[in-house]
């Protein structure tokens, strides 16, 4: 039977000592997984902690009523923003 496209798999290779590589069969062997899965079940969840610390952001409630506020009824710009806007190239 063949493989549809969401099961195919790539190939990930990694350089590092034989000291290294022999930690971690041993680890996977005491878990009784293969390396692979012994390094991805470590490696997965660390990269989306990453990702997550990196692409969200949690406000508390109060501040994102706040957030909502202010997109709703902007402030009027002030002197500084009229200043700013002014010193902005026209090409933009």
């Amino acid at each position: 039977m063949s493989k549809s496209a969401g099961d195919r798999t790539e190939r990930f290779n990694i350089r590092i000592r034989p000291a290294q590589k022999a930690m971690i069969a041993r680890a996977a062997a005491l878990s009784n997984k293969d390396m692979t899965d012994f390094i991805l079940d470590k490696v997965l969840p660390e990269a989306e902690a990453v990702i997550k610390a990196v692409e969200k952001i949690e406000v508390s409630e109060r501040d994102f009523k706040r957030i909502l506020d202010l997109l709703e009824h902007p402030p009027k710009p002030n002197a500084k923003l009229r200043a700013a806007i002014a010193a902005l190239p026209d090409t933009i």
